[in-house]
This record gives C-alpha cells, sequence and structure tokens, in this order.
C-alpha cells in the first residue's frame, strides 16, 4: 500500500469555502475523480473537508473517503495508514485462521494495553452478511477489514474522527425517510422528457461517466423518478457492465 502522508504534504490546499466549491466543481467533472464524485460537487465538497479534518490535502481525500448513504467513511487501508501516523500508535497485528475463517486484529496505543477485535465467518453470518455482493468475492479480506476497523476505531477515536470504514459503511441498510407522504401530491419527472432524454444517459453510463445511482440522485434534483423509470436507469447500468 502506498504510503499516505499527513503531514508537510504537498497539493492545492482551500483557504476558504469559495476555493474548496471551486475546486470540488472542478474535480467532479474530472475524469479523473472516483466514479462516486463524478456529478456531485457536494460530495466531493464534504469529502475534502472531512479529509482536511483528519490532515489529508484535497486530493488525497477524495481518494481515501468514500460517502456511502449520504455519510462519510474511510476505506480500511487508508484508515490503517492515519492511525499508524498517529503519534500514541505503537503496533498492530494482524491475522487470519483458515479453519474457523475468523480475522483477528490486535492494535496497542503507547503507554496502553494491546486490544484486540476479531470478526468470523459466524460473525456475518449472525449478521446477515455472508455471501452478499463483496463478502462472497472476497470473504477474507472483508472479514479482516471488519477486524480492522472495529479494533482502530475502539483504541484511535481520535484520530479517526468518529469515521468508520467504507467496507462498512456499505453494508449499512440505507436510512429511509418514513414522513407519510400523499401520492397524489408527489409531481414525477415529466415522461416526454425522460423518454427524450433517455439515449444520451445510456451514453453517459456506457461511456463511464456517472453510475446509475449518482444519475438518478441528479436527476431527482429536479423532480422525483417513478420506480419504473429508476429500473430502466439500473438496467442501463447491468448492461454496460
Amino acid at each position: 500500500m502506498k504510503e499516505i502522508k499527513t503531514q508537510n504534504s504537498t497539493g492545492i490546499r482551500p483557504q476558504n469555502m469559495t476555493e474548496l466549491f471551486k475546486l470540488a466543481e472542478m474535480v467532479s467533472s474530472s475524469s479523473m475523480a472516483p466514479k462516486s464524485y463524478i456529478g456531485r460537487p457536494q460530495d466531493t465538497a464534504v469529502a475534502m473537508m472531512m479529509g482536511m479534518e483528519l490532515g489529508l490535502n484535497p486530493m488525497q481525500s477524495i481518494q481515501n473517503i468514500a460517502i456511502i448513504n449520504g455519510k462519510p467513511s474511510i476505506w480500511g487501508d487508508a484508515m490503517l495508514a492515519l492511525v499508524q501516523n498517529h503519534p500514541a500508535f505503537l503496533s498492530i497485528d494482524e491475522s487470519f485462521d483458515e479453519p474457523t475463517m475468523t480475522a483477528t486484529c490486535t492494535v496497542c496505543r503507547k503507554g496502553g494495553k494491546p486490544h484486540t477485535q476479531k470478526f468470523s465467518q459466524a460473525d456475518a453470518e449472525a449478521a446477515g452478511l455472508w455471501g452478499r455482493n463483496t463478502w462472497k468475492q472476497y470473504p477474507k479480506r472483508m472479514l479482516a477489514m471488519r477486524a480492522r476497523g472495529f479494533a482502530l476505531r475502539n483504541q484511535f477515536a481520535d484520530a479517526l474522527l468518529g469515521l468508520i470504514s467504507a467496507e462498512e459503511a456499505q453494508d449499512m441498510p440505507v436510512e429511509k425517510d418514513i414522513t407519510p407522504v400523499k401520492k397524489e401530491s408527489i409531481e414525477y419527472y415529466n415522461k416526454i422528457d425522460f423518454d427524450n432524454n433517455f439515449e444520451k444517459w445510456r451514453g453517459f453510463i456506457e461511456a463511464g461517466k456517472i453510475t446509475a445511482q449518482n444519475l438518478i440522485s441528479k436527476i431527482e434534483t429536479k423532480a422525483p423518478l417513478t420506480d419504473e423509470q429508476k429500473t430502466k436507469i439500473n438496467e442501463l447500468a447491468e448492461v454496460s457492465q
């Protein structure tokens, strides 16, 4: 893993909110931005602000901080790098037991006692995670990231400012607004406009310029989409894969 430097790092650093949003708009419109930030300057700005609080420069921030379900989180490798750069960091030991499919992470602060966290296949099954999405593709990696995330958060909350790992955030259910809404009061996205724009949106998704979810979020800043319209857009992403 490439070292993440949090002190004396070079790079552009906005001096005020105006500069921050200008930079966020430029980055989010660039093909160099991670897909989750393309066309989303607000999320980009939030990631940059969160990263700067952690000691990362803006470009490091968007590469290592993920906005998932509207909340910032940090990828497991970057989480470890931040902790290792903390002045109180002493040691970390990570291991994996194949027979029980159990990941173990032991971390220690200077002057403190070793703190150990484990996460096993049995834990993942109990949480309803085993066999889902990335867990099916990379089970050992996901177990290791969960054990690491718990251990680092418990011992270095001051270094992480309450951030959880992006790997953990991806598994959390999406928060839903339970406020009753009268269906007849909703004015959905115009069907004619939807049909006229559909081929253009197809091109954006197939070219990798925007994800289906980000496109839906962007469209719904104008008007909510029907379930049928959302399904059609999500199907474009499945075809392009």
